[in-house]
This record gives C-alpha cells, structure tokens and sequence, in this order.
C-alpha cells in the first residue's frame, strides 16, 4: 500500500493499530509481539516512519512523515486483563488478512469495533463447569480418587463465581487471589472436620491451579528476554503479587485449621509415574481442553490444545518418574511444547500463544506451593522455603522452555527479520511473514482486475 500523508488517514491508521495492539496485550502477549503486530498493521495502512512503545498498560504510536514535519502522537491505555483467546485469534486473523491486503483500513476499523464488543463465543456456566474441569483434571494428575475430583471440580465451579462477583464490585485482583484460595482451602477444613474422605492437598493444590493459571509469566519472561525490562519487571511484579495472594489465602486458611485442631496434612507421592503414564496423559489432556474452552479459544483450538497438554506429559512423566527432578521436567516439557505449538498453529489457524498457555497449565506448581506453605507453617523447617523456590523454578522454567520451543520452532526468514527490527525473540502471536514487493504488486494487480469486472458487470 501506498504511503498515505494525509492526517484523516493517519488518525484511521494509528487508531486500528492501537485498537488492535490493546486486544494482543490485554491478551498476555510479550512486549516484543505487541510491537511487531502494531508495526505490521501501520505498514500495512501506509505509514513507513512509526515509533512504537511498548508499557505494562499504555501503547503509544509516534508517526512522523518527514524530517521537518512534528510527529502525531497517539496514545491508549489497556485497562482491563483477561485471557480472551478468541478475540485474540480473530484479531490475529484479522492482521493477516490486512497485511495480505485482502481486506483495506476501513474494513479492518470496522471488523475490529465488532469484535471488541461482540457476545463471549460460549455461556458463563459452560465456561465455569470449563474451570472445574481444569482442576478435576489436576486431581487427576495428582492422584486423586473420583470423590477427590468431583469436590475439586465443584469447589473450582464455586470459586469462578466468587471471583466473578468480587470482579464486578471492582475488587482488586491481589484480594481476589486470597478470596478463592480462602474458598479452597475452607471447603476443605469442613471436609475435614467431617471425616469425609479425602486428601486436602489434592482438593487444595487443584483448585488453586486455577488461580496460577490467570498469573502467566510467559509474557513477563519474553520481556525479560527481547530487552523490554520495564515492562518485564512490571508483569513480573504483578505476577508475584498475585501469586502472594494465593500464598496468603492458603497460609490463613491452614492457620484457622490448625487454631480449631483440624490439621490438612500434605501428599508427599510423585505427581507422575511410569506405570500410570496413560492416567497422567488423560489428566494433562483434559487440564489443557478445559483450559483453553475456559479462556473462550475457538473450538477448532481445543484438539491442538489437547494434543500440545498430553505431549507435555508424556515427556514430563518419565523425566520425574527417573528422578530427575520437576524442576528440569517442567523446562524440558516446555521445550517440546513452544516447538509443537509453533507447527500446530499454523495448521489450526490459531496463535501460538493460545496453545503454549494451554499446555504448560497442568505442570503449575499447584501442589509444590502447598506443600512448602504446609511444612512452613506446621514443622517451620526449612524444607518449605526450598519447596518455595523449587515452585518459582518451575514457574520460569515453564516460561522460558516454551520461548527456547519457539526459537528453535520458528524459522529465521528474511521477511520476518525485515518485520521485527526491534524483536530479538520468538513470535506467539501476529504475522510471521510478511509480503514481499512482487506479492503486494500482484495482490494490487487482482484488487484492481476485480474491481474492473465487477464495474464491467454492473
């Protein structure tokens, strides 16, 4: 396209790619990604010389025409978070398709205004009954009898929905955090004071991986990685926070137990053995499913997503089973699930980020944060802080195995060189590739033929 100077088509321009970089970022999509897809979309609508910056909640444009021309400045701030990955595949469609010129600006500024305020794809009930799935499939992976996965799946029903309200009333997500892991660990003491007969650490460690999963550090450490280290300390930052109020409603919760004498107690069995590798597959399958329909992903998602959970596990299995520790599992598994979401992206038309987010769920420390926090506040030995640090290694280790799965996924072509100047990383979401000189000049030729018949026939 042509490079336009003329300042309604500028605005137009700048407009569709801060709309459209909000939608990725919000989206939990690294710094480096955001910024390549904003630059995509510029180019794309004909500005050449745009700067764009990249924070932990504001996207600025800078367009400046010529050396002796001010440069207009456009800003937008992203206030609100969630992982939505069906707007965000629609809008990565959508910047395909506006990079490949098969559609122009204006239809792209009205195709994006529909998916911002288009219904959620699937009912509030399903996408609740999605999130105890998530957690009845940690009971399996853990363990757990059906008794242990039916209370783990009602629980983590029960708990979507406080969240739910308290995120209506405008609660902050640090209390939000301590509400649901309060809930979990409060369902549990009554169990328990019950005699009912179940392992409060598989009904606790399942239900607060869903409380984990929202806190994603891939984007964080994708930061750190391609050199946005503002950005990448503020997603840090607000990962641990979150995290804290996690750690703080099971760290009340245990304490009003062991004030009325109802001690929880901890499972110290390995998550993952050899002779029960296909219950660990079935578990790390549905977890990923569920996790993904959760997260509103389009159905044609939900297979790759399945297929990238139960390959995680089949390589994390054997790795804890031979006793090599969950820590080097977890960064190993990660690996082969950046490399095998990258090939499945593209055949499922989905951005890569949706299936890797998908697949590393059910390898959360869920469990080895309960049983830190237990052996810190009952035996006060130093084996909870280690089994602190061993979680936070796992954390990153999930985070940074799936960007080295991508680095060696994603081929290095010149085109995507030419795109990404300021990237230094892998690419989850946005265009790989962009057009060459000879497409755009025979995409223009077929836009103009078609034009010409459709005058012809009228």
């Amino acid at each position: 396209m042509a490079e336009v100077h003329n300042t309604r088509a500028v605005h137009e321009a700048a407009d569709l790619a801060l709309r459209v970089g909000e939608v990725v970022l919000a989206s939990g999509a690294g710094a480096a990604d955001v910024t390549a897809t904003v630059l995509a979309v510029t180019r794309a609508c004909g500005l050449r010389q745009v700067y764009v910056d990249i924070t932990f909640n504001t996207l600025t444009v800078s367009y400046q025409p010529g050396l002796d021309d001010p440069p207009q400045t456009y800003i937008r701030r992203v206030t609100y978070r969630g992982l939505d990955y069906g707007s965000l595949s629609e809008v990565d469609d959508l910047v395909d398709h506006l990079v490949h010129q098969t559609i122009d600006r204006r239809s792209a500024r009205q195709r994006i205004a529909e998916i911002s305020s288009a219904a959620k794809p699937y009912p509030r009930w399903l996408v609740s009954v999605a999130s105890g799935l998530v957690a009845a499939g940690m009971a399996i992976l853990l363990r757990g009898n059906l008794l242990e996965t039916v209370v783990a799946l009602v629980t983590t029903v029960l708990l979507d929905q406080t969240l739910r309200q308290l995120a209506r009333r405008r609660i902050p997500g640090f209390y939000q955090q301590i509400a649901g892991a309060l809930l979990a660990t409060s369902v549990t003491l009554v169990l328990r004071a019950l005699d009912v007969p179940v392992r409060p650490s598989i009904i606790i460690a399942a239900s607060i991986v869903v409380l984990l999963a929202g806190v994603t550090i891939v984007g964080a450490v994708q930061d750190a990685l391609t050199g946005y280290y503002v950005t990448a300390s503020a997603r840090t930052f607000e990962a641990a926070l979150l995290t804290g109020g996690v750690i703080a409603g099971v760290s009340l919760g245990l304490t009003v137990g062991l004030r009325f004498g109802v001690e929880l107690g901890v499972t110290t069995r390995t998550v993952f053995a050899v002779d029960d590798l296909l219950v660990s597959l079935a578990g790390g399958t549905l977890v990923s499913v569920a996790f993904a329909l959760n997260c509103y992903a389009p159905l044609r998602a939900l297979l790759p997503a399945g297929l990238v959970g139960l390959t995680a596990h089949a390589v994390y299995a054997p790795i804890v089973a031979a006793d090599l520790g969950s820590a080097l599992g977890a960064a190993v598994a990660a690996i082969a699930v950046g490399i095998l979401s990258f090939s499945l992206a593209g055949r499922f038309q989905v951005p890569p980020l949706v299936l890797v987010v998908s697949g590393i769920v059910g390898l959360l420390p869920g469990l080895t944060i309960y049983r830190g926090l237990f052996q810190l506040l009952t035996i006060r030995d130093a084996e909870g802080f280690f089994l602190m640090l061993t979680a936070a290694s796992i954390a990153v280790g999930l985070a940074a195995g799936v960007l080295l799965g991508e680095y060696i996924a994603q081929p290095l072509k010149r085109e995507a060189r030419k795109l990404e100047t300021r990237l230094a990383g892998p690419r989850l979401v946005g265009p790989i590739r962009l057009p060459n000189h000879r497409e755009r000049q025979a995409r223009k030729r077929q836009l103009a033929a078609e034009r010409h018949n459709d005058e012809d026939d009228r």
